[in-house]
């Protein structure tokens, strides 16, 4: 348990850091969210399972996120790897990561597995991510 809280709280310093790198190098325009802290109402997942999920037909979301929930592998240690699929999330209070792409960012987020809770780093689409003021 100590070592899930402390990679947690590593994970939450090292997003500060790169959103504090991002604020100062100046590659980023006024438009776009920087922040260390959010919330995501909508889905995350694996990146694939994100493209895919967001390339769907809206009348094919819905059994898409049905027919791939996310799984991962849980070390001895309690690290999720390798993560797959696509869960819905709901106000989740979220670390920010990194951006993936124009469309995309990867955040740290507590979701819950079939063996329990845990800290995963999943892609989000960025319009569903509000930062934390």
């Amino acid at each position: 348990m100590k070592y899930l809280l402390a990679s947690t709280l590593a994970a939450v310093i090292a997003a500060a850091g790169t959103t504090a790198n991002a604020e100062t190098s100046g590659g980023s325009d006024a438009s776009q969210q920087q922040c260390a802290i959010g919330y995501v109402t909508g889905v995350g997942g694996s990146a694939q399972g994100v493209r895919e999920y967001l390339a769907a037909p809206d009348r094919d979301k819905y059994r898409y996120l049905a027919d791939n929930p996310i799984r991962c592998k849980i070390s001895d240690e309690g690290r999720a790897s390798a993560c797959t699929g696509i869960t819905s999330l709901r106000n989740e209070k979220v670390s920010v990561y990194d951006d993936i792409d124009s469309t995309t960012m990867a955040v740290v987020a507590r979701v819950e597995l079939d063996q329990g809770t845990y800290p995963v780093i999943i892609v989000v689409p960025k319009q569903d991510v509000k930062c934390d003021e």
